[in-house]
């Protein structure tokens, strides 16, 4: 076996790492308004939605055609420098999608591939590596302008929607009304864990395609190899399973109370804008698309947003790209200097490590299916959770009686 070929293992098994993340990490995107009102069970929720991600990612492969193009000039590389730049990039994204998922934040997946393989090109081809902004679409039309719009768009169709469901049903009597659209949300969930396995699946897909390009197994023109689609659908499916718990819980919990008419108005709205940029094979980020329809049910309801929590996440957007591209350039130069399989494995050594480090942290603080639905601070923080059994028992005021008696006393009591 040859060091290139084991570089592009190398790179395929990260690849799938990051989709793993990836699923994990956006699972709330779909599920987390129909858990957070009662309309799936937690754990019935990941297991429909990792269903439904592995048949989305078989749906079309139309993102994974343009992943990367009209952003970075990886056609000016070939070879083993190509493969590194992917790695690298790969690395960057895994690095980000685990440091937010640890503290809770729902940040854009496709931002975290994007900003690592930005990142990389820049370190290995120079400012020129970069498409800023063109004909082909560039950094500018395809990553900023749809980051802005994405949100604010799912958002105002979902109070739009919102609104009217109320006023609607504003009449009719509530439990009826609660009952019947948690069913709703059903459907509605199921649409959006559909669209993120079309959507999402898809980028991971496009990255092993160019991976494989570039060792020579395929040209530019081949057509997606079905291995490469079923593992792709397979590792975002096993990471949907996992379930993203602590991001689940700041979408569900953390930005607004949602009720079921609510649920229904998000996942709708951003179901119907993933579907519609995997139909022109745009690579949209569904966190900030869904996390856009969840504010907006707020807003339509004129509920209370804990801003402070969108503030967060508003952060966590802006930082994305290029914390995700500075560990990518990282990798690369690392990878690059110390050079050959030696500087691909080292990188590795450090993903390995900084994930293990992420997820011991993670269990200070451990967030499940048992607990993925209590309540938040006013402030919108999340509080810690403690498992029922390690709860301290208060012992019973100073002065006060048991009030528990026993049988013999009761009847004792009744006579007199």
């Amino acid at each position: 076996m040859t060091v290139e070929l084991l570089i592009l293992l190398v790179v395929i098994v990260t690849a799938l790492a990051f989709d793993f993340t990836n699923g994990f990490h956006d699972t709330a995107n779909a599920m987390a308004t129909s858990i957070a009102t009662g309309a799936l069970r937690p754990k019935i929720a990941v297991a429909l939605s990792a269903c439904l991600n592995l048949v989305g990612a078989f749906l079309s492969v139309a993102v994974a055609a343009t992943v990367a193009e009209g952003i970075v000039r990886l056609d000016e590389v070939s070879g083993h420098e190509l493969l590194i730049i992917v790695y690298a990039g790969l690395v960057g994204g895994i690095l980000w999608n685990l440091l937010t998922w640890l503290f809770g934040l729902p940040s854009s997946s496709s931002h975290a591939l994007f900003g690592g393989l930005i990142g990389a090109t820049l370190a290995s081809l120079g400012w020129s590596g970069v498409v800023w902004a063109g004909d082909d679409g560039g950094v500018l039309y395809k990553i900023v302008l749809p980051a802005i719009l994405a949100p604010i768009v799912a958002g105002f169709v979902s109070a739009v929607g919102t609104w009217s469901v109320y006023r609607i049903t504003r009449s009719s009597e509530h439990g009826k009304v609660t009952t019947g659209f948690r069913w709703g949300q059903i459907g509605s969930a199921s649409l959006v864990s559909l669209a993120h396995g079309t959507n999402d699946a898809q980028k991971t897909m496009g990255v092993i395609f160019l991976a494989l390009v570039a060792h020579g197994t395929l040209t530019a023109d081949s057509t997606m190899p079905i291995w490469v689609m079923a593992a792709c659908a397979v590792a975002i499916a096993a990471g949907t399973y996992l379930g993203g718990w602590r991001i689940i819980r700041t979408l569900g919990k953390g930005l607004v109370e949602i009720e079921s008419p609510q649920g229904l108005a998000a996942e709708s709205s951003a179901a119907a804008i993933i579907l519609t940029s995997a139909n022109f094979g745009l690579p949209l980020s569904t966190t900030q698309t869904a996390t856009g329809a969840i504010l907006g049910t707020g807003i339509g309801k004129g509920a209370e947003v804990r801003w402070g929590v969108m503030g967060r996440m508003a952060v966590a957007w802006l930082l994305t790209l290029p914390a995700a591209g500075i560990v990518g350039a990282v990798c690369w130069l690392l990878a690059h200097y110390i050079g050959g399989l030696p500087g691909v494995l080292v990188v590795f050594a450090l993903l390995v490590g900084l994930a293990g480090w992420m997820y011991r942290r993670s269990l200070r603080d451990k967030v499940s299916s048992e607990n993925v639905n209590e309540p938040t601070t006013p402030s919108g923080s999340l509080p810690p959770s403690t498992p029922p059994s390690s709860t301290p028992q208060s012992p019973p005021p100073s002065g006060t009686r048991d009030r528990r008696r026993s049988p013999a006393r009761s009847a004792a009591e009744e006579e007199a």
